[in-house]
Order: C-alpha cells, then structure tokens, then sequence
C-alpha cells in the first residue's frame, strides 16, 4: 500500500492517539501469585458447622456510654453487640445489633487474592447510620445505639428476614428489617419510624455510609485503575474514576449510589431516592491493600406523618452484567463495556460481542476455547472488509512495475512523484486507501474487546494452557524491579501477539511497492514494539484473541493472495481501466490544483535561490 506524505502523517497521529490511550490506562502490574486453594476448602474453612442463626455474643468494649447517647430509648439489656446470621447459596451476611446493620458480607463463590472466600463490608470503619432525636434535647447515631436481639425468620418461599427494634416508654420505635432472598445478592432493608416526627428532623434521615474496598485481585493496579464510583440520577447513569480521588456533591435525588471494584460491588439504593448526596472518596495508597475509602452524606426525604417505612436495598455482589440488569435499576452500567469517547462501542458488546459468548459458553466449558471461537466469529463477521483489503493490496502488487518506472524518472523528487502517481492510480482505477479503511474500521471492534474482557467477570480465575486467570496477565518471567513501558515480568501471549504481528507487518509490506519514506519502512519494526509495552500488562484472554486473531490473519492472506485472487484477471481490469475516460472529482481537482501550486512555488524559490547564488559568486 503506497501513501502520500499526508496519508503517513494522518496513520501515524492515529497510532500515536491509539496507543497513547492504552498506555495511560496502563500504569504498571505487580507479579501475578501462583496460589489459588479449591473454592469448595475454602468456604468450608470460613463457615461454620454449627447453626449459624444463633447470635453470637461479643463483650462489650464500653457499655456505660452508648446508654447515655440513647436518651429514652431502651437498650437492649447491658448494651452488648451481638452477631446474627442469614446466608444464602450466594452469600453469607452476617449482621450486629449495634447500629442494626450488616457487620460484614462473604460472597461464597468467589475467592480473594490471600485465596479466601471474597469479603465486602468487613472493616472496621465501615458503617451505615443516622442521626435519632434520643430525647432530652440530645441526638445520636444508630451506628451507636445498641438495638434488641433478632432471630432470622424463614420463610415459604426460601427467603430470611431479620428484625432489629429500638423503642421508649413514649411508644416512639425504630425497627430495622433485613430481608435475604434465596440465590439473590440484593439485601432488603427496611426502616421503620413509629413517631416519625419527633425521631429525626425535617421528615428526613440524615445518613451516613461508610465503606472501605479492600483487594481482591493479584494485580492491585489493575483494580485501582478500574474501580469507580457510579451513581443513577436524574440525568441517567454516571461515573467517577477513583483513583484520581471523588469530591461530588448532588442537590438533586439520586437513585443509587455503589462503590465499584473491577469486579464486586457494593450499592446502596433507596427506593424513594435521596434528595441530597455529598461524597467524598480517597484512593489507597500504593503499599497498602486498600483501593478506596469513601464518606457519603445522605439525605433520605419521606412525606409527613406520624410513622414512616422507608424501604432501601443493599447489593453486596459481583459485577455480572445478567445479574445487574435483572434489578431493572441500571445498575449494569457499572460493568464498563465502553465508557468516556469509546463509550459508543458498548453496543457492540451488549448487540454482538456479549450474546455470541454466551451462547459459546453453553456448549464449550473451556473459556479459552470460547474465546477462540468468538475471534472466528468476528473475523467471518468483518471478512468481507478484509477481502476487499487484501484485493486492493494485490492491485498495488500488480503496480509495482509502472511505479519502478516513475521512481527512476523522478528520482529525489518527492513531489512530483506523489503526483504522478495519483494520476496512474486514478487512470488504473486503484484506490491506494482501499487496504488501510477496513483495517481502521476494525479499531472500534479492538475498543470493544478490551473493555469486554477486562470487565467480564466469568473470565475470573479461568484457567487456559498455562495462564492461571484469563482476566489478568499471564507471567511466565517475573522480576522485583519494575522497568518503564514493560514493567516487572513478560507475558507469553503478549509474545506471541507481537511475533504473529511482526511477521503480518514483514507480509503486508512484501505485497506492496518498495517504499523510500523511512518511516515506512520501520513501521513493521516499531508497530510490534509498541505493541510488547502495551498488551504486557492486559488480560490474557485479550492477548490471547489478538495472538489467534493474527494468526488467521496470516492464513487468510496466504489462502487469498495465492488461491482466490486471479492476479492476471487483475492486470487485464487496470489496463482497461486505463482505457477509460476519467472525470475527476472536485477533491482531486483542488488536491491537484494545491499541489501545483506548491511545486510552482518551490520552482520560483529555486530560481531566487539560483539567482543569489550566481551573484554571490560574482
């Protein structure tokens, strides 16, 4: 493929723009750990044998204090924190009566990074509370009101509830219900308000939520960069990136607010929104295993009344796409499919991509297969752009001589070559951009697959060949030290896709004109270069689709070039092409009429300069 000087500048801002923004988004790994215990040991390590709905008893670190704060409000008993627990085949939740709140959730099908069942909500700091009138002219916080003991309830249909009280001698009461569905992630959560108007002020709850996301993945950098903190309000679904810290204030209801890891999430929801959000989240430091802690300021608005049920949901759970959308609360929009200026290729993973790997997955168990068949299905998909490709590049083939020929009659002149060049490919009827438009058309899908596989949570822990996880990178060569572009170990896949991407450079330049732009002339060089800094650090499962996605690559071009395309049948269409009368377009008329002028000018310039140089002399 031959271009002209503004062509090659155009491509290269292209990659330069390309990889600039996988090269941001990409900050350094940490060494991959080798570790992962069975799932099944593991859970069974972290439950107990013995009947779990019985509360637990805790000792009290002061219980003098939290009597003082309740005011009227009857305690239960010496003020002691007692846990409670309700679980599910999804997860296990386990709550205290000290604020009537969730202590902290396991998630009994996904394991951590230390090789332990994932835990959300398990910190110290993290709490969910709200200011009471205690009475007396004094306030409190549920998070330090010691509430009566609960007993889990069963129900019909397989779901738990759980009931915390807090009353006075007046009748005034705060009852907290929790509600566990069976095989469901989401948490009911129910607060209701006998004397209503005389327990908080302005009929509303003023909230407070806690949380603090700990690691759950090996590549710590890979988690930062892609947790966020989504929000739904009137406007839609909205993001913020945590690792450049969150300092967001909303005068309008919002709908829900989660803090989103790469993988897991926790929200919290409120089915009559929140009338005021102030939110303040800091990213962890790089030596600890903290990706973020967060401060929301809550404002929870109910009509006037004597008593108020203010329902709310809690979502301790994985990002999976299928499982967010069934809420209906556009909570999928937290798995990021597309965002930011490719937000448009989400489109293609929700319409295409995401379908056709699903429906691989119901009859192919192992995931790298199910990818390999989807690289199959996106390259019959986009075949026919390819063909097209590949015929304009044996087009510029059959070229190559007439082209020898304009090179030995211009020589050094660039310009005039470039010109009289156009005017054989237009005589030919040979559109010298016809190989590189289906090439940049397949960028978006590139965009897409990216954001796929870095958001598809099935991937997690999946096993291919000899990567220990299709949703991180695979080492093979570690090292302490983190080296610049490359980082601190090599991944086979990345190798792989940069060697079958070197050798389709070295093939495509082979079917085209002999190039004298130098940068031409390296681009088959540098392009896998680039490619070894930026894929080193990106899932295996997308290293892995790029590796067979070039090696069809490869059998294609041999299988066209050498068996489908009639290269003489080629020939004879440019020769009567050339036979053709032309009518130029109003483009090539200006683009001509430019580069006339350009070369008269560099002519009148050289003649100035001829004139100075003979009087110079005189």
């Amino acid at each position: 493929m031959k271009l002209d000087k503004n062509s090659v500048i155009g491509f290269v801002l292209l990659a330069i723009l390309f990889f600039g923004y996988f090269y941001y988004t990409r900050q350094g790994q940490i060494e991959l750990e080798k570790k992962q215990k069975h799932l099944q040991d593991s859970i069974a390590s972290m439950l107990p044998v013995k009947d779990t709905s019985v509360p637990v008893m805790l000792k009290p670190a002061d219980s003098l204090k939290p009597i003082a704060q309740a005011g009227q409000l009857i305690q239960a008993g010496s003020a002691e924190e007692k846990l409670t627990v309700m679980e599910n085949d999804l997860m296990k939740v386990t709550f205290t009566n000290k604020g009537a709140q969730p202590r902290y959730v396991i998630l009994k099908k996904y394991l951590s990074n230390d090789s332990l069942p994932v835990q959300l909500a398990g910190q110290p700091t993290d709490r969910l509370s709200y200011l009471l009138n205690t009475g007396n002219n004094s306030t409190a916080n549920t998070a330090d009101l010691y509430f009566s003991n609960a007993e889990v309830v069963k129900g019909a249909d397989g779901s738990q509830t759980l009931v915390y009280k807090l009353a006075d001698s007046s009748g005034r009461s705060i009852t907290h219900q929790f509600t566990l569905k069976k095989d469901d992630y989401m948490l009911d959560w129910t607060v209701n308000l006998n004397g209503a108007d005389k327990l908080v002020s302005q009929n509303s709850l003023n909230m407070v939520w806690q949380t603090r996301a700990m690691q759950h993945e090996n590549d710590i950098q890979s988690e930062r960069r892609e947790s966020q903190i989504g929000i739904v309000g009137k406007s839609g679904f909205d993001y913020f990136t945590i690792a450049k810290g969150v300092n967001k204030k909303w005068e309008e209801g919002i709908k829900w607010l989660g803090v989103k890891q790469k993988f897991f999430n926790t929200t919290l929801i409120s089915d009559n929104g929140f009338s005021y959000a102030d939110l303040t989240v800091d990213a962890g430091q790089d030596t600890s295993a903290v990706i973020a802690t967060s401060t929301a300021n809550l404002r929870a608005s109910f009509p006037v009344a004597a008593n108020a049920v203010i329902p709310f949901h809690l979502y301790y759970g994985p990002n999976d796409f299928k499982i967010l959308k069934g809420y209906k609360m556009d909570m999928e929009d937290m798995v990021n499919l597309g965002q930011g200026f490719y937000a448009f290729v989400k489109y293609i993973n929700r319409w295409i991509v995401m379908p056709v790997f699903n429906f691989f997955t119901k009859f192919v168990s192992s995931y790298g297969i199910v990818i390999l068949l989807l690289t199959l299905f996106i390259r019959l998909l986009t075949s026919p752009l390819v063909y097209t490709s590949y015929l304009s590049g044996a087009k510029m083939k059959a070229m190559r001589p007439e082209l020898d020929v304009l090179k030995a009659k211009f020589g050094d002149d660039q310009q005039a070559y470039s010109m009289e060049q156009m005017k054989l490919f237009r005589t030919a009827g040979v559109n010298p951009l016809g190989g590189c438009v289906p090439a940049l058309l397949q960028i978006p899908i590139f965009f897409a697959l990216y954001s796929f596989f870095n958001s598809n949570i099935a991937l997690r822990g999946q096993h291919f060949l000899w990567s220990k996880d299709l949703s991180a990178y695979d080492s093979i060569i570690s090292w302490k030290t983190s080296i610049p572009f490359i980082g601190n170990h090599i991944s086979l896949f990345t190798i792989l896709a940069v060697v079958t991407s070197l050798i389709i450079s070295l093939y495509s330049m082979s079917m085209t004109p002999d190039q004298n732009n130098p940068m031409l002339k390296y681009m088959p060089y540098i392009f896998p270069v680039m490619l070894l800094g930026i894929f080193n650090g990106l899932p295996s499962s997308l290293t892995w689709y790029y590796t067979v996605s070039n090696v069809i690559t490869l059998l294609l071009q041999f299988v066209i070039q050498n068996y489908i395309i009639d290269h003489d049948k080629i020939l004879s269409e440019i020769e009567q092409n050339k036979k053709k009368p032309k009518s130029k377009s109003k483009w090539q008329e200006k683009l001509e009429q430019m580069q006339d002028a350009q070369k008269q000018m560099q002519q009148t310039q050289k003649k100035v300069q001829d004139m100075k140089d003979r009087t110079n002399k005189k």
